[in-house]
Formats: C-alpha cells, sequence, structure tokens
C-alpha cells in the first residue's frame, strides 16, 4: 500500500491541527507538513516531495492562487486541492487555470476528504457536490442556444458534475472507457471548455444541468 503524502496549507492553525488529525486516521494518507502562507509553502516544498497539498484560498505574504500558480509550474506532478468557503466561489475559474484539480469547501467531513484525495491521484478532477449548489445558488443560469449536445453527452456530462470519474461513468452507462473518453472531448470541444471543472461550471453557468 502506497502512501499519498499531503501538505496542508492554511493560515489558520487550529483549522489545520484539526484537518492533519482527521487525515492521519486515513491509512494511506500521512500529512507530512503544514504551511501557514504560500512563502511557507514553497521553501518546504525544496526539501519535502509531496502528492496532494490542500490548498487555503486566503493566506497572508502570498494567496493560495499566487501559491498555486507557482507550484503548478516549478512541481507539476503535485496535485493542489483548494479549501474554500462559501463565499470564496468567485475563485473557482481562478484557481482551476491556476492549476487546481479539486475543490472542497472547508466544513467537509473525512469520507469526502478521502474521496478527493484518492481520486485526484488516480488523475480525476474532485469537487464537492456542495460546492458546486453553492456556484449554481450564486449564479444566474443562462441557456445557450449554440450548444448542441446529444442524449448520450448529456448523460455524461451530468455524472461529469456529479464528480464521477471515467471509469465510474464507463460502468454506470455500460459502456467503454474509451467511448468515455470521445464523449468528454466532445464536450470539451463544443462547450470550449479546458478540464472538467470549467466544464461543470460551464454547465451550470448555462442550464445545461441542475446542481
Amino acid at each position: 500500500m502506497e502512501i499519498i503524502s499531503v501538505i496542508i496549507a492554511d493560515d489558520h492553525i487550529i483549522f489545520r491541527k484539526g484537518l492533519r488529525t482527521i487525515l492521519n486516521e486515513i491509512p494511506e494518507i500521512k500529512v507530512v507538513a503544514e504551511a501557514s502562507n504560500g512563502q511557507e509553502l514553497l521553501q518546504i516544498l525544496k526539501t519535502q516531495q509531496v502528492d496532494i497539498i490542500l490548498m487555503d484560498i486566503k493566506m497572508p505574504l502570498m494567496d493560495g492562487l499566487e501559491a498555486t500558480e507557482k507550484i503548478s509550474k516549478k512541481y507539476p506532478d503535485i496535485k493542489v486541492i483548494a479549501l474554500t468557503m462559501h463565499e470564496e466561489i468567485g475563485y473557482f475559474n481562478q484557481m482551476i487555470d491556476a492549476g487546481a484539480v479539486g475543490f472542497l469547501l472547508k466544513k467537509t467531513n473525512k469520507d469526502e476528504l478521502e474521496t478527493a484525495i484518492k481520486s485526484v491521484i488516480e488523475g480525476d478532477n474532485y469537487f464537492s457536490q456542495e460546492f458546486i449548489t453553492s456556484i449554481n445558488k450564486h449564479t444566474m443560469p443562462k441557456r445557450v442556444s449554440n450548444i448542441n449536445l446529444s442524449d448520450r453527452e448529456m448523460e455524461v456530462l451530468e455524472l461529469i458534475c456529479k464528480g464521477f470519474s471515467n471509469v465510474e461513468i464507463s460502468k454506470q452507462l455500460g459502456i467503454s472507457q474509451r467511448t468515455i473518453d470521445s464523449h468528454r472531448s466532445r464536450l470539451f470541444e463544443k462547450t470550449g471548455a479546458k478540464n472538467a471543472p470549467n466544464l461543470v461550471l460551464f454547465a451550470i453557468k448555462n442550464g445545461l444541468i441542475d446542481a
């Protein structure tokens, strides 16, 4: 069993310690370091190898957005999952563009933390349904007339928005993973989305799915 190494970057020490305790209860996961801001995090990365960073967005000295941009360029193999509050949904696109591969609300639970970390390690994106619902509540959907999706593409889109991986979508729909890959590629092409999180946000903003 390979251990997934994690760094928690957050300026609230009580939150960090609580999160560390929860994560270290999961056998496959080990918190190897903590940082209170982006500058401290980058210093740690000079000597510490890590698989996942749980990244707070608002931190002093260097915030999560800038830190994620720098890490994505210098350490492309490290996966960044953003930790957000409800009022920070406006940072979604910026964090995704910076290189984050997942979004969790700070009030998440142990099971979702484990699911998110294992999902991104396997190469998938992860965004909590509660976070997506928060985006939906703060966004006025607008129907698009120039997006023509097939019934199958709509099915795949809905499952992507529910956080399903390609393997899970394949099993759910009873079609090959290669076919799912093809549908995803067409969805990206038709919507102009660069990745799965952007696709989800596009779908919600344009009323293609109900979160």
